[in-house]
């Protein structure tokens, strides 16, 4: 039975050394808030039920793009502006795991208006 148990711990290492273990950076930006925490919420649910080390999600500080234009289009008149702005919400998540399981940590319906990039670098 030892011998066998140590042939299997061998065979265990063997696959674990294929495996090696990548940090992967996970960046979600979108414009409206709900969907992209709940984009973070199923990330982060994947990754817990396969038992990855999984940071964040770090909140990034919101980028407001502005935009400030004179109302009439001919310039006459009285000087009045309309003022439009964007604001972009970030989310940063590290999984730490094998770089060929992230597809079924990431394998789901994404939301409208919700985009994820991914890098993958070494521990």
């Amino acid at each position: 039975k030892t011998l066998q148990k140590k042939m299997e711990d061998k065979a265990k290492l063997k696959e674990q050394e294929n495996l090696t273990t990548k940090k992967i950076r996970l960046t979600i930006t979108g414009l409206h808030v709900k969907p992209l925490e709940a984009t973070c919420s199923q990330i982060i649910n994947a990754a817990k039920d396969h038992e990855f080390k999984v940071k964040g999600p770090v909140r990034i500080p919101t980028k407001v793009l502005r935009c400030t234009v004179r109302k009439s289009p001919c310039g006459e008149g009285t000087n009045t502006w309309d003022r439009y702005e964007m604001r972009i919400h970030k989310r940063v998540i590290d999984l730490f795991c094998p770089s060929e399981l992230v597809k079924e940590v990431t394998s789901f319906k994404l939301e409208p208006g919700v985009d994820v990039n991914v890098n993958v670098s070494n521990l």
